[in-house]
């Protein structure tokens, strides 16, 4: 039995006034800072942490033995702050209030810690117990590994393990997230910060909560009440005492506790690099199971050598391994495209959006795997396809579902700007990733129209129109360059008995904007290959004036064409193809 629990047991079979004086002080700043972590607001969490030793007080005869009480603690604090938002965001509701009134992190920080600390909770939760209370214990109560396994009833290698999965879980987590950090960065930035000192009147509020708490009675409330009382008056006297008599002593404590600090930081972070070593097999094991079972699909699917390459190269992407993918030329191709492509993008950062943070291995291959990657035209059609990716993971698997939780929540009203939206994503958004899209409708949703719609684009003659109801989102890329080509080669074909022109020099005097000659000879040689029709010629030029009026979204049929419809032949060809969708 931990010396923790052996105090509960006192208390709870001889109401010692002793034991729970020293459990209060042991695990009160632990308890609030959990609390005020999760709910942002340091009166909540101060009525949060009386509620969590209240009900220690109550369940502490039926306490096994065994359990970790800072971990216990540490559990009970969420289920206790998830009451406590619980009934505030139903206060919130009657008082019809558009938006929630707090949240942890206003504006995002440049260092771990800031990134980490909206995120730790839940985190934490995603943690089975056992691996809960390891980080608890090394990192929030400051214990050795020898007494981490001690408490936890292994040896100090286990625990030493155990840590390190815990550790890489959370940076896993956090990674899914937007926040990548090493395990070494995130042992330091928990240990360092998870921990604040608790109110000073904040022992003298617990125990007033205790005297109008009607489950608390007899001789255990009376030895609660004195003992949280006992404590409050001590620390008082100890402070009166040290403020007038012991002012270079503090400076000394403080020096020794920061020090203190230090070297449980350097062990912490030893203990973590070695976590990353063993992370790192598992992640090489892993890549190479992947592996197998892409090649196994592969197998199935036949000789279909392009779903061989993507995925032979996905699976290149996730390992992230050059060591394998010298072995397979096929699946290096891809590698090496991939990479080639993200230093293109590294290479126009104009070309950016903060929504490419959510793209997948397999986003980048799709991109890569077929676009001509040795020019300006076919580097920012791939850079548009992954973008197209990006921005249809944020709106269809993310907005979408934020929207949903904040009408569940404020009464099927919707927010007055998509900023009041953000708490209710599931993994971090930015302010900036918002400013790109334009909320549509307020009020009632009406689910059978648009809500929101992309309204800047980073390219703006390679990129693609997207929207969201409530039901969905919607996308598609334009690019209007080629449409550019198009055009002039209607025209030019209308000039010469229907025949189009073979070579860029030709359409100079019929293009409407300068463009480069390789790129006009390129598309050029694809509508050559593949001739659209006649009055898919003729209509190109009314299809490119929609576009450029429509911020690149292409007409959906013969009625959206018709108001740039502007010689007899356009109209005879629209009529000829029988009010089919343009293409």
């Amino acid at each position: 039995m931990s010396d923790d629990m052996a105090l509960v047991r006192e208390f709870a079979c001889g109401q010692s006034e002793a034991a729970f004086e020293t459990l209060v002080a042991r695990h009160l700043d632990l308890v609030y800072s959990a609390a005020r972590r999760r709910v942002g607001d340091a009166e909540l969490a101060g009525e949060i942490t009386q509620s969590v030793f209240i009900l220690l007080a109550r369940k502490a005869g039926s306490l096994n033995p065994r359990t970790i009480l800072s971990g216990w603690l540490y559990r009970a604090t969420g289920f206790a702050a998830a009451d406590a938002l619980k009934r505030r965001r139903r206060r919130q509701q009657r008082e019809q209030e558009a938006y929630m009134q707090s949240r942890l992190n206003d504006s995002p920080a440049e260092d771990a810690w800031a990134q980490l600390a909206p995120l730790l909770e839940t985190a934490m939760d995603s943690l089975g117990e056992r691996e809960r209370n390891a980080v608890v214990l090394r990192f929030l109560d400051g214990k050795s590994l020898a007494e981490v396994g001690a408490a936890l009833g292994v040896s100090e290698e286990a625990a030493r393990m155990r840590v390190s999965r815990a550790l890489e879980k959370l940076r896993h987590y956090f990674g899914k997230r937007g926040v990548t950090l090493t395990a070494a960065a995130i042992a330091g930035a928990v240990a360092g910060n998870a921990v604040q000192a608790a109110p000073a009147g904040l022992s003298g509020q617990i125990t007033a909560a205790l005297l109008i708490n009607p489950v608390v009675q007899g001789t255990a409330w009376m030895a609660m009440t004195k003992t949280i009382a006992m404590i409050t008056l001590q620390k008082t006297v100890v402070t009166l005492t040290l403020a007038v008599a012991a002012g270079a002593l503090l400076y000394v404590n403080h020096q020794a506790a920061l020090l203190r600090r230090q070297v449980r930081t350097l062990e912490q972070t030893e203990a973590a690099q070695a976590g990353e070593i063993e992370a790192g097999r598992r992640e090489r094991d892993a890549a190479t199971h992947r592996l197998a079972l892409l090649a196994a699909e592969l197998a199935q699917a036949g000789s279909n050598r392009l779903e061989l390459m993507k995925l032979r190269g996905e699976a290149a992407v996730l390992r992230a391994g050059a060591e394998l993918a010298a072995t397979d030329p096929a699946m290096k191709m891809l590698s090496d495209r991939v990479a080639l492509l993200k230093q293109k993008l590294a290479q126009m950062p104009d070309k950016k959006i903060p929504e490419l943070a959510f793209v997948t291995a397999k986003d980048w291959v799709d991109a890569a795997a077929n676009a001509d990657l040795s020019t300006d035209d076919g580097v920012r059609q791939a850079l548009s396809k992954l973008r197209e990716a990006a921005v249809n993971t944020f709106l269809n698997e993310m907005m979408k579902d934020a929207f949903k939780s904040y009408l569940a929540a404020n009464g099927n009203i919707l927010p007055a700007n998509l900023q009041q939206l953000e708490p209710y994503f599931s993994a971090p958004v930015t302010d900036d990733m918002l400013a790109r899209y334009q909320l549509l409708q307020s009020g009632t949703p009406d689910n059978n129209a648009d809500l929101v719609k992309l309204a800047t684009f980073a390219d703006p003659d390679y990129d693609s129109n997207h929207g969201m109801s409530i039901n969905g989102a919607w996308g598609g890329g334009f690019n209007h360059v080629l449409d550019a080509v198009q055009a002039a080669a209607s025209a030019f074909a209308g000039d010469n008995n229907g025949q189009l022109p073979t070579d860029a020099s030709q359409l100079t005097s019929y293009l409407k904007r300068p463009l480069d000659a390789a790129t006009i000879q390129n598309y050029l040689n694809q509508l050559n290959a593949s001739p659209p029709s006649t009055d898919l010629l003729t209509i190109a030029p009314a299809v490119q004036a929609y576009t450029t009026a429509h911020n690149g979204q292409y007409p959906q049929g013969a009625a959206d064409l018709q108001p740039y419809i502007t010689t007899p032949a356009q109209q005879a060809a629209l009529q000829q193809l029988g009010g089919a969708k343009a293409k």
